[in-house]
């Protein structure tokens, strides 16, 4: 899942005039991705391509206990949230940064195969709806335009700029789905995907400087 984990982050700044700014829970929405990149950069976590790995992604993900184990996203969520309930001085704030980080485990289980982990070792978890792609696909487009339909339902602002970045994430979901397969694992894939991840959240933040809350700030 990709653009997908970016609905739980539009459905927290739909859901209190409290949540940060949709900057933020962007970042939150892919934080343990960020991380994962950044560590398989430096051959801490471990990845591999493998043709046919499931019917949707080549990527066999083999070693990830520090980001996509259940502990360990749940660790990344709680060092997010303290962070922003820090910063904004906001523990609502705070909650629902780490509730956006933490569902990034929850929406990979159900597209992955079963390379996900509690806490380590060498029990794995994951529904592989990538392997389904008539199921894999709706569901992300669902999930995100649902959240991002109720981000605007929920916010007043110019209509532009949260277009603009719709549009973008639609294009980089459709090269993630249908453009060339990489043919080995290099630094140029991670730094390629941590800037897909940039270009987004900076969208996302000139999004959320230009849109307000409907409800008062309780």
């Amino acid at each position: 899942m990709f653009i997908g984990h970016f609905a739980p982050a539009f459905a927290a700044a739909a859901i209190s005039p409290r949540a940060p700014r949709l900057g933020t829970l962007f970042i939150a929405g892919q934080l343990v991705d960020w991380g994962f990149f950044v560590f398989a950069s430096l051959g801490i976590e471990k990845m591999r391509i493998e043709p046919g790995a499931t019917a949707m992604v080549p990527f066999d993900l083999y070693y990830m206990p520090y980001t996509h184990s259940l502990l360990g996203s749940a660790v990344w969520a709680v060092i997010f949230g303290l962070i922003v309930t820090a910063w904004l001085r906001d523990g609502k704030a705070g909650t629902l940064a780490a509730l956006v980080v933490l569902s990034h485990w929850a929406l990979d289980f159900l597209t992955h195969r079963p390379d996900l982990t509690l806490a380590g070792g060498n029990t794995a978890y994951g529904l592989g709806l990538w392997n389904v792609p008539a199921l894999a696909i709706p569901l992300e487009l669902l999930i995100t335009l649902g959240a991002f339909w109720w981000y605007i339902r929920q916010t007043r602002g110019p209509i532009g700029p949260p277009l603009v970045l719709l549009v973008v994430l639609l294009a980089m979901q459709a090269l993630n789905w249908f453009g060339p397969v990489p043919a080995e694992v290099s630094l140029s894939l991670y730094l390629q995907a941590l800037a897909a991840y940039a270009v987004a959240t900076l969208l996302a933040r000139w999004v959320g400087t230009n849109r307000r809350h409907k409800r008062p700030r309780d």
